[in-house]
This record gives C-alpha cells, structure tokens and sequence, in this order.
C-alpha cells in the first residue's frame, strides 16, 4: 500500500495527551495515525518514564532506537511542561483552549492535584472531548488505584489463569510487552472518534472512559459470559487435544516441528477436500470418519491419523501442498517470522523508519485502514523536541522561552 497523508480522516483535530507508559499514548499514537495534531505533554526533567528504560539499560536496543516510545509516540508533537508549576499549567490551559481532545492516564488524585480534573479543563473549554485511561474503570474502590497491562488486563481479569494449565508451576505470563495496553488502545481512539462523531452531530461533548479491565473482559467475553451461564470455570490451557470434538479444529506437528493450526467449525463441508488436499481420500470414506458424529465419536482414532499423515512432510511441505485449500488453517509463526509474512508486508502493517542516527527499524500499524492507503508514519519526538514551535504557535516570544527554561518550567 502506498503511504499517505492527504484527507486523513482527523486532519484537523488536535489532541493533548497527559500520559505516560503505553495504553493510553499508544492510543495517541494511533490518533496520529489517523491524522491528528497530537501534542504529548511531558515532565521537563525526565519526560515519559519509558524514556528511561533506554537509557539505564534495562530496554535491549540497536542504535539509538526505543522501540517502546517509537511504537506507542510515533507521529506526535513533544513538548515538555512543569504542570505542578502556575506558569506551566497556565501554558497547558492555553493548550487546552486550542484542542478538540484530552487524553489522560493520571489516576484521579493526581488529576485533582495537578488541576487537569475533568472540571479544570471544561473551565478552559467546555467544548473539549475529555478522555480517561484507567486499569479498573471511574468508578468502584480501585478506581485511583494504578493498573498495568500485566496487573489489570491479564492477571486480574482471568485470562492469564485461563491460560495456565492445571498443573502449571505459576500462571501463564502476558504474551510480550504491551499486550493488553495495544488492545486497549484501539479501543480508547475509537471511543475518541464516537465522541468527534457525537459532538459534530448534536454539539455535546462526551467524557471517555475505557479501563485495561474492561478490555480484556470484552476480549475474552465468550468465555465470561459461558462460565457463569453453565455454571464452571474454563481452562484453554493444559487440555487434552485427543479429546477434541472435531479433529478439523486441532494442530497438528510436522516432521521438522512445526504446526499447523485448522480451524474448519463446519467440518463436514470440508472433510472431502480436506482429505484430498492431504492426500488420503481413503480417510473420507473411512466409516469411521464419515461425518461429524462418526469424526466425534472416533476423535482419538482421526486425530492419531491424521498425526500421522501431516508427521510425514515438512512444514514447508505443507504450506505448498494447503496453498489454495479454501478451508481455514495457518502455520504457527514466531514474531520474528511474521515479518517475512507476505500478507503483512503487501498489506503494508510493517512500515520501516529511520532513526536520526540512521538506524532502520520497523513498526506495526494500527489495524484500521482507510481509503487503501497508510499513512506516512514518523518516528517519536525527542522529549521537548517541539516546546518552542508549540509555544510560538500560542503566541510566546522568544524571550519568554528562554525564561521559562532557565527556571526549568519548559524544556
């Protein structure tokens, strides 16, 4: 796909983003994608304490590249703002009055603390879209409490322990960085562009709130909503796959050690084929096997067959051999193979950058496309990189900038 930045669909709209970490600056992130103005608001010391971790060493990189702040600040403005100072609140409230959006991950105390509480910034503009990033959502006894993607989306929420085999010897840990947060993301731009949406059409503006708990319950919604209708917890992890139901619905082990996962739910309209494709069309006519009660009943039986066939090729014997099969299936990939995937790469989701001292390295896109085309992606601002443009665009002079970094309230 060709990268584009022309008639984006949030050209226009400005968004300050008060937060740190990845849930809710990644939405920002996205946001910009989308094409929006999205201003980052940062301490002027040390900025957003993932800055940090490149820098102590405790993030591995190659070059100069965070890819923690790349990924969840790509295409943003940084401007670097002591709000505990009057005179940098005052510049944030200037801020404030030019924007469409706020976007915030502070817990409510320090919202009150700071004067960026959803009354504060209504005083400013009561026009502004405000918007909230929680682990556990406004309201309830952990609503100023701190929730991570680790904590609030996995742990917390049940799928890490629905992941985690019986006999495991501790829980399932969350699939990489990030994980929970990226979901949680999407979720808030989306919220984002409902509430734009809403205020263009009636003049009211929304107040936004979506929590790293409430995504993940959404995510792994069939199974909440199953546990307590049938009345027992539900384990993915550690069972046993002979005593699947359908054998069209399984992995299966090559001979190089590698799998291949079928997900065919209507496995009697694809047995036939699939048996051809696989090169046993006696397994069709297998009275055994002959249709979905027979494959259910004989599920030890079919399994342990086809076991055996796909053990006798390679896995990339098998990607030659599926190609064209029009039932569902796919080969287990690591992260690191997915970027020779040719659907990601044709498609465009693995746009490569340049960092300022030359290094090139890639990022995933936001999954939502628009017009056939992606945008040009830019990398994160350096902390502050932009508090002087910023500043002049409200009208403060230059020497009034100077003032205000010698007494460190901008940077």
């Amino acid at each position: 796909m060709e990268p584009s930045s022309n008639n984006l669909p949030m050209n226009g709209i400005r968004v300050i983003e008060v937060a740190s970490w990845w849930f809710v600056p990644a939405a920002g992130a996205v946001l910009a994608d989308w094409g929006a103005d999205v201003i980052k608001v940062e301490p002027p010391i040390d900025g957003d304490p993932q800055r940090a971790l490149l820098k102590s060493g405790l993030l591995p990189s190659k070059g100069d590249v965070n890819f923690m702040m790349e990924q969840s600040n790509r295409g943003k403005r940084s401007i670097a703002l002591d709000l505990t100072a009057p005179e940098g609140l005052d510049l944030l409230y200037d801020l404030v009055r030019s924007a469409d959006v706020f976007v915030t991950s502070m817990l409510p105390s320090n919202r009150q603390r700071l004067g960026i509480d959803l009354e504060a910034i209504r005083e400013q503009n009561p026009e502004i879209i405000y918007v909230r990033g929680s682990g556990f959502g406004p309201n309830g006894p952990d609503a100023d409490s701190a929730g991570y993607d680790a904590t609030a989306f996995w742990t917390r929420s049940g799928i890490a322990d629905l992941l985690t085999a019986p006999d495991a010897a501790s829980p399932t840990p969350p699939p990489g960085g990030a994980f929970g947060d990226s979901i949680g993301a999407v979720a808030l731009a989306g919220g984002v562009s409902t509430a734009l949406l809403k205020r263009e059409r009636t003049g009211e503006p929304s107040v936004v709130d979506v929590s790293l708990l409430g995504t993940a319950l959404w995510c792994e919604s069939a199974t909440v909503v199953a546990t307590k209708l049938l009345g027992f917890s539900w384990k993915l992890a550690g069972g046993d796959r002979m005593n699947a139901p359908n054998p069209l619905l399984q992995n299966y082990q090559t001979a190089d050690g590698g799998w291949i996962m079928f997900n065919m739910l209507n496995s009697s309209r694809y047995w036939e084929s699939f048996c051809a494709v696989i090169g046993h069309p006696e397994l069709a006519d297998d009275e055994r096997f002959v249709d979905d009660q027979a494959r259910s009943t004989n599920k030890v039986e079919c399994i342990e067959a086809l076991d055996e066939v796909f053990a006798s090729a390679t896995l990339a014997e098998w990607r030659e051999r599926l190609d064209g099969f029009d039932g569902a299936w796919a080969p287990l990939q690591s992260p690191y193979e997915v970027h020779d995937d040719l659907a990601a790469i044709e498609n465009g989701y693995l746009p490569e950058l340049t960092s300022a001292d030359g290094t090139p390295f890639t990022l995933v896109t936001n999954p939502v496309e628009f017009d056939e085309s992606w945008p040009e992606l830019t990398p994160a601002p350096d902390h502050g990189a932009d508090s002087d443009s910023i500043l002049t665009e409200l009208g403060v002079d230059s020497a009034e900038i100077a003032d205000l970094k010698d007494r460190e309230i901008i940077r």
